[in-house]
């Protein structure tokens, strides 16, 4: 059996590990796009954009773990086309058979024509030397991504504005109560927040806005989302939609393929809906799920959506999953003007998300209430009084 992974990310470097941790000694190959061996990317937009990281500290592996692991890991190598007759992946220069497959190709930043995107360890390195003291740095989208340049910013002395869609930064995702907590954070920091509006176009050192207003600025970045890279599982006939369509196993429609990471969209069997979450949790845990599939267990892959951000003094952790189209109560347990805090989002009584705020060691008991199932006490659920393992 020979088993190729394409995509050299955390999903990949981290499938490949798993084949050898259990047991398989058979032909293993990682294509990876990019130069680099597989990193992480979480650092790329904290601790390593601001120099709190080791450079090398990224990396999945050692540089000699691949040949000490008899791994053969082609970098800078962009697969062009799959062959699911002849079960090859062919690239520049080459190509390579395989008997199980594992698409780990990610995502990509939207462009913003003029703008610069953080995807990569050149985008980071990029944004940390285009941004100084004093400079006018305008950043494009007001999630996750453009709130941590955001903060990095700041901490730079640069002059920073966030433009984003809603009113509020992450209000789609937090709703107005808790997203006002992450605006003030901003506000008091010195993070001009411009909200109901869009970038609509760079033009030199001008950012004009959808209403026609301008904004000076000497460094424009793009946080407007990500799209999966999926042109080579539609070129091969894999049934896609909105990712690469997998089941619990992260088997495609082809049973010989699978795929993890930000390109994977599951038939969750916990959630009992089909997700696509582009955070780090789901590279690290999904990429070891499907090279189990890929031995032929049974397994199924049913973490939960997790992820944290660290903005200036905040630090968050978040887990669970709220539906599309889902009205849910928040309940909040803590200090929201003190941000420290644990949000709760319940649907239908039932928690189906929760978020800590400078509060730690609670993920696992939050994990529980919501795997639980368990309509609760909102009143309770409040209480700091009350352990959660309680309720």
């Amino acid at each position: 059996m020979t088993y190729v992974v394409v995509g050299g990310g955390l999903a990949g470097a981290k499938a490949v590990e798993t084949l050898r941790d259990e047991g398989f000694a058979g032909p293993v190959t990682l294509i990876a796009a990019e130069t680099e061996r597989p990193y992480e990317r979480p650092p790329l937009s904290k601790g390593l954009l601001l120099g709190n990281d080791q450079p090398d500290s990224v990396y999945v592996h050692a540089p000699s773990w691949y040949a000490e692991h008899n791994v053969t890991l082609l970098t800078g190598t962009t697969v062009t086309g799959l062959d699911r007759a002849t079960k090859t992946v062919s690239f520049a220069g080459g190509a390579v058979e395989y008997d199980r497959l594992l698409l780990a190709t990610g995502s990509s930043p939207r462009p913003l024509p003029g703008a610069l995107t953080l995807r990569t360890l050149a985008d980071s390195h990029r944004i940390a030397s285009a941004v100084r003291e004093g400079s006018r740095v305008v950043i494009a989208g007001a999630g996750w991504i453009g709130l941590e340049i955001a903060a990095f910013a700041r901490s730079r002395g640069a002059e920073v504005t966030v433009v984003g869609s809603t009113e509020l930064p992450l209000q789609n995702v937090l709703g107005a109560e808790i997203a006002a907590v992450f605006a003030d954070l901003h506000r008091a920091n010195g993070v001009t927040l411009l909200g109901g509006t869009r970038v609509a176009a760079v033009e030199g050192d001008t950012v004009r806005l959808a209403d026609g207003s301008t904004l000076p600025a000497d460094v424009v970045i793009a946080g407007i989302g990500a799209t999966p890279n999926v042109s080579l599982a539609v070129d091969a006939g894999l049934a896609v939609d909105n990712g690469v369509l997998v089941d619990r196993r992260l088997a495609t429609s082809d049973p010989d393929i699978f795929a993890a990471g930000d390109l994977a969209n599951v038939d969750h069997p916990l959630l009992k809906h089909r997700i696509r979450v582009e955070h780090w949790a789901t590279a690290l845990n999904s990429g070891p799920v499907a090279a189990k599939a890929m031995l032929g267990q049974d397994v199924s892959y049913d973490r939960l959506p997790y992820f944290f951000t660290d903005q200036f003094d905040l630090g968050m952790e978040y887990i669970g999953w709220v539906a599309p189209g889902a009205e849910p109560a928040v309940v909040v347990r803590g200090d929201l003007a003190a941000r420290e805090f644990i949000a709760f989002w319940l649907v239908d009584g039932k928690v189906a998300a929760g978020m800590n705020v400078n509060i730690w060691d609670v993920v696992e008991p939050i994990e529980a209430l919501i795997r639980s199932g368990a309509v609760v006490d909102p009143a309770r659920l409040a209480d700091p009084g009350v352990e959660l393992s309680d309720l």
